[in-house]
């Protein structure tokens, strides 16, 4: 059908709708659904209403802590050559609906800009109404919104199709990738295309997730060959890394409230845990003695380019290196035992307090391989572990990189607030 047809068609069965007649024609089950909860949840229909825009910050914020930002390449390499960047708009949004990133041509975003199609904008469908973004959420599959289908009516000039993205670990839904356009952009088979390549962008998240377990499995095989007994590792989200003593289990359900020291795990009973570099040890403990944690990070600095933290345990030892910036962050916190804001450490870092967000996102990510050896509020390490900073033998020679304030003063020989001398 002519797009211009298809659009005064959609109009009758939209209006007939509304107005509690026979619609011309019937409209398509999820699209109907979609008119039924905004009708009981009370969105305008000729109305547009929007949310406060996230601020900049917070977006980025959002984009740093998303796993959405590490399939970012296999979308854009999917969907970008092939659209028609005059005429499409590529858009990622977050689990809430929330647009993280936006691509295509400028005459084209500020079209979009102008009904809020913009980055930091709310796309909940209880906020504007039937749409590809927070339509797909709700639903959670691929949906394609043509016209007047879009349950506003300022929308009426778009069509779009989005593809729910799911995180293949635990099944959560992480966002939706999505391409929109004018109405006279709408092809059947946009949505298979998008669909497509949000496969992709899970097959990826899958490799990725595939990697990390064999990077679990690399450290954890030789303490798990040092214990006697019956002992696992597992990642965040209780996926097997390796085994001792044990039938193999692909994943154990782990519970909410999880961490080092004594826990009872389904399927294991009680169990002493440890970190490790991005998941946990798992020692079934049949006689209730033992008791578990990290007692001792090394922190060596020592060598520039190969920066390390050593976290040693009850079971054994092990290493990780460390990133630049990592190293720079750890080192503060050696320095500081009675922990830091991320304010603070943002003044320590980059001269600049109001830089949280950088910290934060960080932090995260240094936390996900020292689990239980790094607190929060403040941040710290943990109060039973035992810190051991090795430093370079010159001063001089301390994080060589660094422009941090509180590093160069540390390679002066001075100190800060809450610094040790």
């Amino acid at each position: 059908m002519d797009a211009r047809a298809a659009a005064r068609l959609l109009k009758g069965v939209r209006a007939a709708a509304l107005a509690g007649d026979r619609p011309p024609a019937a409209p398509r089950p999820e699209i109907a659904e979609s008119w039924r909860r905004m009708l009981a949840g009370g969105v305008h229909p000729d109305r547009d209403a929007r949310s406060r825009m996230l601020s900049a910050a917070e977006t980025e914020e959002r984009r740093h802590v998303s796993p959405l930002r590490e399939i970012l390449p296999v979308l854009r390499e999917g969907l970008l050559p092939a659209l028609d960047e005059a005429l499409h708009i590529m858009v990622v949004a977050d689990a809430d609906g929330r647009l993280l990133w936006r691509e295509g041509h400028s005459s084209i975003l500020r079209k979009a800009d102008r009904l809020g199609f913009a980055v930091g904008a709310d796309w909940d469908e209880a906020v504007v109404g039937t749409n590809g973004v927070g339509t797909a959420l709700v639903a959670g599959r691929p949906v394609q919104v043509f016209s007047a289908e879009h349950f506003v009516s300022s929308h009426h000039d778009w069509t779009c199709a989005g593809a729910p993205v799911r995180d293949p670990r635990d099944g959560r839904l992480l966002g939706v990738v999505d391409v929109s356009g004018p109405l006279a952009t709408m092809h059947p088979a946009t949505l298979a295309w998008v669909t497509s390549v949000a496969r992709l962008a899970e097959r990826e998240l899958r490799l990725r997730h595939l990697e990390s377990l064999e990077r679990l499995r690399t450290v954890a095989a030789p303490l798990l060959a040092r214990l006697p007994g019956q002992a696992l590792a597992v990642d965040p989200n209780g996926w097997t890394a390796a085994v001792t003593g044990l039938a193999p289990e692909e994943r154990i359900p782990l519970p909410k409230a999880f961490g080092p020291g004594r826990a009872w795990v389904p399927r294991l009973g009680e169990c002493v845990v440890e970190p490790l570099p991005g998941g946990w040890l798992l020692r079934v403990d049949r006689g209730g003695r033992d008791t578990a944690a990290a007692t001792r990070i090394v922190l060596d600095l020592s060598r520039a380019g190969c920066w390390s933290a050593t976290v040693y345990g009850p079971s054994g030892s092990w290493s990780q290196e460390l990133s630049p910036r990592h190293a720079e962050l750890l080192f503060l916190l050696a320095e500081s035992p009675r922990g830091r804001s991320a304010a603070e450490l943002a003044g320590e870092l980059f001269g600049d307090p109001t830089r949280t967000v950088t910290v934060r996102a960080e932090l995260s990510r240094v936390r996900r391989h020292l689990a239980g050896v790094l607190t929060h509020r403040p941040y710290r390490f943990a109060q039973d572990v035992e810190v051991e900073l090795i430093r370079p033998e010159d001063p001089a020679a301390l994080l060589p990189h660094s422009t941090a304030p509180a590093v160069v003063r540390a390679r002066l020989g001075r100190t800060g607030p809450g610094m040790i001398p």
